[in-house]
């Protein structure tokens, strides 16, 4: 019985000599939704907007960037896509006898920043609620993206994420929950110097006159 030969692909450009960021950002952000478990087409099939049922089955529409390019065809879409592997940002393997996008080491990096960036604008959201459940969306995602996250709440000295960081902190392994902790403590440090430093200066300037 002869062996199944693997799926063959071959890329084609189109021509394309640049996309923009947002281009580049977009296509990531689509890709990591089926990373290492769909090739070209259904990636293509994202960022279309298409209605194909497997897409809807996996629940692909929820993407944050589906349809970015419902106004062009598959095949321009999946040329833009074949310049996002020549130029380095996504790349094929193997899995099996089909061909699967994958992230380079410079398109996580960039994807990372991304996702990273559309979480925070998430728990952001949460800021006048008392529902933290989305914080479950949080746990097993990948480290260095989480890191990234809680960096940027630690470089937003923002005390409104701290409840939230605590909700977060009580579902989470210990790694993750130790690095809320100290983003917690650090939060709460920066703003209680910034409040000392306020009434510091205001008592010099001589309007506080007693309290301090």
């Amino acid at each position: 019985m002869a062996r199944k030969k693997r799926v063959s692909y071959t890329l084609d450009t189109k021509g394309i000599k640049s996309l923009d960021e947002e281009e580049i950002r977009a296509i990531l952000r689509a890709a990591d939704e089926i990373i290492g478990n769909a090739g070209r087409s259904m990636l293509a099939k994202i960022l279309k907007g298409s209605r194909d049922k497997k897409l809807l089955e996996l629940g692909l529409n929820s993407c944050s960037v589906y349809g970015f390019y419902s106004r062009l065809k598959l095949e321009d879409i999946t040329a833009r896509i074949d310049w996002m592997i020549a130029e380095g940002y996504l790349e094929i393997k193997y899995y099996g006898k089909l061909p699967m996008i994958i992230f380079s080491e410079m398109g996580w990096e960039m994807e990372r920043e991304t996702y990273a960036g559309e979480l925070l604008n998430k728990l952001m959201d949460l800021f006048e609620s008392d529902d933290y459940s989305f914080v479950n969306e949080l746990k097993d995602r990948n480290r260095g993206m989480i890191l990234l996250l809680l960096q940027k709440i630690k470089d937003s000295k923002d005390t409104r994420f701290i409840p939230i960081l605590k909700a977060w902190g009580e579902i989470e392994y210990k790694k993750v929950r130790k690095a809320i902790s100290e983003v917690i403590n650090y939060i709460v440090k920066e703003n209680t110097v910034s409040d000392n430093v306020l009434i510091l200066d205001a008592y010099r300037k001589g309007k506080v006159t007693h309290g301090y």
